[in-house]
């Protein structure tokens, strides 16, 4: 298959023709990239196999199309190194320094860092997160429970707009939702860090607005390592530098940026990419969620349309055969887990027509470097899709499925916005089990150290900038 990609019209050519640079890539962020993507893979698949070179906004790299590729990549850390410093290219100075993606990726955090470093801050990772992600503990409950205080808090501040009504439930919902979230999980003192939120949401948006708004981030980030450094709580921060005290405040900051970004967008993402594969009617989805599998509805919503659609690069630790070219040492490697999902070898096994899909897909990535807050980001978007279909006895979209507006970066995929059509359901007695959990939260306030609560003062939480754009798009009529 590529064979057109290695020849001329007069044969086979030099080898060092067969080299990245010399291959003429073709750009991959085009129009037909963001309408259609699923298209623009299957074409360079055909042209190429399961690797091919690509043009990333002038920079070339080598795009992983093959599953089976793309798990050779991921599970071997030393033959496919991340780390920018093993990056040939950047080092020799062909990268240009405007490159639109040099500043997501010159931020040395978790999910970018290489070399020796890694290690032990990927163990204090884990550390810190476990009591966030294991189910047995009480900060995990704690979690949950303010994950599903802030869903109703959303639904409802919906519902004002009358109990019927059309909603754009991206804007109103799935993205806020995780930020949230995030706020809790960071510890942020009261609605303070709804005014970061907001700068986050400019941030992920890549707007006009975006430069001031991540200064400004990771200025409030700053203030909340230093804070947590002089009076530790019990949230997340505290627990990265007990786990890992090394930490600079600029490196705390720069670790909090990497959970607020990552975790809101993935998870905003996965929520309405879950709700819109139910709505749109599709069976097996639809019939795994009314039994009550809401993981497994948002499993097989991965496999067909996950976030996270291009991992950050690795590099060739040395010249190594992959599909049907050689890579050479240094030369940058992104692996597509849109594309590897949509390869035969993987698509043509994955059940169809079951409630139980697979679990061998690539949306949290693979091997060692497997995303660390898979078990985090699924339990919060889980909570926000399961209180989305308990409180709407109806939803239905506002528009065809084919002529939802989609945002497509190099790394994301999610909707530009979600309008649908609503019915709310009454608002019931709060059951044992919900009076169960909000004593839960309400015992967060009391817990020395404790920066917050989920159950935050309502008229604190209507002075913020974050309450008060989502009431604006209520008065709008967005």
């Amino acid at each position: 298959m590529a064979v057109e990609s290695q020849t001329g019209e007069g044969g086979s050519v030099d080898a060092d023709d067969r080299r990245l640079e010399a291959l003429d890539p073709q750009p991959l962020l085009t129009r037909d990239y963001e309408m259609r993507p699923s298209l623009v893979y299957e074409r360079l698949r055909q042209r190429h196999g399961a690797v091919a070179p690509v043009d990333l906004l002038g920079v070339p790299a080598w795009l992983v199309l093959g599953y089976k590729e793309s798990l050779e990549v991921l599970q071997d850390d030393d033959g496919w190194p991340k780390g920018l410093e093993n990056w040939r290219a950047r080092s020799e100075g062909r990268v240009p320094a405007d490159w639109p993606l040099g500043p997501s990726l010159e931020v040395n955090h978790v999910l970018i860092q290489g070399g020796a470093g890694y290690k032990p801050l990927r163990t204090a990772w884990d550390t810190a997160l476990r009591p966030f992600q294991d189910p047995r503990h009480a900060q995990a409950k704690r979690l949950k429970a303010a994950v599903t205080a802030c869903a109703d808090d959303l639904i409802t501040l919906v519902g004002q707009a009358g109990g019927t009504g059309l909603a754009d439930l991206s804007a109103q919902f799935s993205r806020p939702l995780p930020l949230m979230a995030a706020s809790h999980l960071l510890g942020f003192p009261g609605s303070q860090g709804d005014d970061a939120l907001m700068d986050m949401w400019r941030v992920l948006d890549a707007g006009p607005d975006a430069e001031p708004a991540l200064e400004r981030l990771l200025a409030a980030l700053a203030d909340l390592a230093a804070q947590k450094l002089e009076n530790p709580g019990d949230d997340f921060p505290s627990y990265l530098l007990a786990a890992h005290p090394g930490l600079t405040l600029d490196e705390l900051a720069r670790e909090l940026f990497m959970l607020l970004g990552m975790t809101s967008d993935h998870v905003g993402i996965l929520i309405s990419n879950t709700v819109v594969e139910v709505l749109s009617g599709e069976g097996s989805i639809r019939a795994s969620l009314s039994a009550g599998m809401v993981r497994e509805t948002m499993n097989r919503v991965v496999m067909r349309k996950p976030p996270l659609v291009n991992f950050v690069p690795r590099f060739a630790a040395k010249d190594t055969p992959l599909g049907n070219y050689t890579i050479r040492a240094g030369d940058p490697v992104w692996v597509s887990s849109a594309a590897a999902h949509a390869d035969p070898v993987f698509a043509g096994h994955a059940a169809t027509n079951t409630t139980v899909s697979t679990r061998a897909h690539l949306s949290w990535g693979a091997g060692r470097r497997q995303c660390p807050a898979r078990e985090l980001a699924s339990t919060i978007a889980a909570v926000g899709v399961g209180r989305l279909f308990e409180r709407f006895i109806d939803l239905e979209l506002a528009l065809p499925v084919d002529q939802l507006p989609w945002r497509s970066s190099p790394f994301m995929r999610g909707l530009r916005s979600l309008p649908v059509r609503y019915t709310l359901a009454p608002t019931p007695e709060p059951s044992t089990a919900e009076l169960a959990e909000t004593d839960l939260v309400g015992e967060a306030t009391t817990e020395p150290g404790m920066a917050g609560s989920a159950v935050r003062d309502r008229s604190a939480r209507q002075r913020s900038s974050l309450w008060r754009y989502l009431t604006g798009l209520i008065r709008t009529g967005r």
